[in-house]
């Protein structure tokens, strides 16, 4: 039961911040790169340090259910490919973060990917 509580609470949040940022960038306005710089900067412990774990519905999760849910996935695969390119050290926590966290962003981190499929 706490488990179903934990996925509902990260899904109302993702959701939120969804709301959020149409609302501040507006519908037809796209979004930049730095609001997904900005939601995956809440995991900076794990990415620096390696710990602790991102585990669903911490802050962490939520920014990564945030990015599944910007929508426009070859953006949001854009974005994180400048992110692993200018962070290669921490290139691999960044990669597994949707992973920790139970989520699919459509697309694999990684920098052989091609993101305009």
């Amino acid at each position: 039961m706490e488990m179903v509580k934990q996925k509902a609470s990260t899904v109302v949040v993702g959701v939120l911040m969804w709301v959020i940022i149409k609302a501040v960038c507006g519908s037809g306005a796209s979004i930049e790169c730095s609001t997904v710089t900005s939601l995956v900067s809440t995991c900076s412990t794990f990415i620096a340090d390696g710990s602790p774990d991102p585990l669903p519905g911490t802050p962490c999760c939520d920014a990564m259910v945030s990015l599944n849910a910007i929508g426009d996935q070859r953006f949001v695969c854009r974005c994180m490919m400048g992110l692993i390119s200018t962070n290669g050290p921490n290139a691999t926590a960044i990669a597994t973060l949707p992973g920790f966290c139970g989520v699919s962003l459509g697309f694999i981190i990684d920098t052989n990917t091609d993101c305009s499929l």
